[in-house]
């Protein structure tokens, strides 16, 4: 496949270029909603933040929608992952830390962010206008043996769970039990979600189902203007007019990622072997998000 001149560029350069791209729209988005007052506490940065597989493409395009209506990036610079793709290799603290500080008023960034505690303080104040979206574990270790399988050749696992695994069947099984015996960071799916918890228990953090966003819109959208208008009371736009603003930016065949996009897939993949593999590990995850009431499932 023909390679674009972007990807032909050292990845130093092309950050920098994509950089200088997006603060000259910064500027122009400036001068093209000057009217509208700076909030009393300044422009705050809006986050996107997701666990893996959760809908952070869909959430992004909710959140750029903001820039139709408010002086807002149209655009993410540069995400911040936690894990690298290609290696699996953690991020440091101090590189989540530097990441964080080096964002300006008025970005808007999507972010796979653990909740280390020197980075839950640091978002969770005014700079910051944060939201983390995540959806049904047994969908998401169907959707991460699709996309570590068959969309993302060059991800860490993509070589063992092609060689390795015969089918299926047998993925789904890492996917929901990690894989302990590798140099690299990869447990099982609770203890995987573990690393994000402590987001949710944050009021200055507006969590979100990912099925709520595809069941409920309308009444999902309102919530997030309703968290933003906490912050930012200086728009001219009515709150309806901003949630259209919202609606209509969100196109889930414009993620690089986008599969299916549906919800309760787990359905047809998971076995009765599935079921208590996950029961085993995951099964008061389920009750504790609000997925299950018990394990009878």
């Amino acid at each position: 496949m023909k390679k674009s001149f972007a990807n032909i560029l050292p990845t130093n350069l092309r950050n920098t270029l994509r950089l200088s791209i997006y603060r000259a729209e910064v500027l122009i988005q400036r001068a093209r909603f000057s009217n509208i007052k700076t909030p009393s506490g300044g422009w705050p940065v809006l986050m996107a933040n997701s666990f893996p597989k959760s809908g952070t493409h869909l959430l992004d395009q909710v959140l750029m929608g903001f820039s139709t209506v408010a002086p807002f990036s149209p655009h993410i610079p540069l995400p911040f992952f936690s894990y690298d793709g290609k290696t699996g290799q953690k991020r440091s603290l101090q590189d989540a830390l530097a990441y964080i500080n080096a964002l300006h008023p008025l970005d808007i960034t999507t972010t796979h962010l653990l909740a280390w505690p020197e980075v839950v303080e640091a978002v969770c104040t005014p700079k910051f206008i944060p939201y983390i979206i995540f959806r049904d574990p047994r969908d998401i270790v169907v959707s991460h043996v699709f996309y570590v399988s068959e969309i993302e050749s060059e991800h860490a696992h993509y070589k063992y769970y092609n060689e390795n695994l015969k089918n299926f069947d047998e993925r789904l099984k890492v996917s929901i039990l990690g894989r302990p015996e590798v140099n690299i960071e990869f447990p099982n799916i609770a203890d995987r979600f573990d690393f994000y918890k402590d987001w949710l228990a944050r009021p200055e953090v507006l969590s979100l189902h990912f099925e709520d966003l595809i069941h409920k819109r309308r009444e999902t959208l309102g919530v997030i203007v309703d968290h933003f208008l906490k912050r930012v009371d200086t728009l001219p736009s009515s709150r309806e007019q901003i949630i259209d603003a919202l609606e209509t930016n969100i196109n889930p065949h414009r993620s690089p990622t986008f599969r299916s996009g549906n919800t309760g897939e787990w359905k047809k993949y998971f076995k009765e072997e599935h079921k208590k593999l996950f029961k085993s590990v995951a099964g008061d995850l389920l009750i504790q998000l609000g997925y299950e009431k018990d394990k009878n499932w």
